[in-house]
């Protein structure tokens, strides 16, 4: 009965030895939480997409917390999460125009052709380290939806051979414009309408022979645009959307009618 009570003493003996020291180092090496943290992270939406520039969410708070970051980081937020995060931090904050992802191509399978069957990986950017080329456009869309994949909002599909963006449910995260292996994927001004909807570098005649729809860059609608918002990047138009005041008129010209409104892609 002796050995057992030394026992027992013992064993509580050294376990309040054990949870004495415990206390004392956890409050040695305590990290101090800011509490700004947790509120900012409470007003992120919590997408964890990575297109703040941080690893997620979790991180991004931090990062705004620690003032490493601006309180209008977040492209999924928006405005809405930007106020609200700017009344935590006590600073003003410029509200960012909303952005979404738009497809620089327009080849469907109605004006364009693949060269043959593809039977493999249906992933754009395993088709494009492989050398594959499916259609006969060497810059357009592949059509095998890597996009599509990486998308968390469900805003972009693969219809008839080429990526689709639904303006209404995408957020501007710019995943679809990392995976894109073509680069064929940008974010525009939710609010301009008017883009360029091919990729094609090619001259006239080259565009012409691949896919019906490309831009042959006669540069009509360049001396169309009274404010010099669309330019030529050597056989290709492009429109500065900055500098567009959405007057149309380049759409209107465009024998190629490449020229369109994201919302119509």
């Amino acid at each position: 009965m002796q050995i057992i009570l030394i026992t027992t003493l013992v064993i509580a003996l050294a376990g309040l030895i054990v949870g004495a020291a415990l206390v004392f180092m956890s409050g040695k090496f305590r990290v101090e939480v800011d509490e700004r943290e947790s509120a900012v992270r409470e007003c992120l939406p919590g997408n964890n997409c990575g297109a703040c520039g941080y690893a997620g969410c979790d991180a991004m708070a931090a990062a705004i917390a620690a003032g490493e970051a601006p309180a209008n980081g977040c492209p999924v937020g928006g405005g809405p999460v930007a106020e609200k995060i700017g009344e935590i931090m006590g600073v003003s904050v410029d509200i960012l125009e909303r952005k979404v992802a738009f497809v620089r191509c327009k080849g469907s399978c109605e004006v364009t052709h693949n060269q043959g069957n593809y039977v493999g990986i249906r992933d754009c950017r395993s088709a494009v380290l492989a050398g594959l080329n499916v259609t006969e456009c060497g810059y357009g869309c592949l059509g095998f939806g890597s996009c599509q994949t990486v998308c968390k909002q469900d805003a972009i599909h693969v219809v008839n051979g080429v990526a689709v963006v639904d303006r209404n449910r995408c957020v501007g995260c710019a995943l679809c414009v990392k995976a894109c292996p073509r680069g064929l994927i940008e974010l525009v001004p939710a609010s301009k309408l008017v883009a360029v909807q091919c990729s094609n570098r090619d001259r006239g005649p080259l565009v012409k022979k691949v896919c019906s729809a490309g831009c042959i860059g006669c540069t009509l609608c360049t001396r169309q645009c009274e404010v010099g918002a669309i330019t030529m990047n050597g056989a290709l138009a492009h429109v500065n959307y900055e500098a567009c005041v959405q007057c149309g008129k380049c759409v209107e010209k465009c024998p190629a009618k490449v020229i369109t409104p994201p919302a119509a892609s």
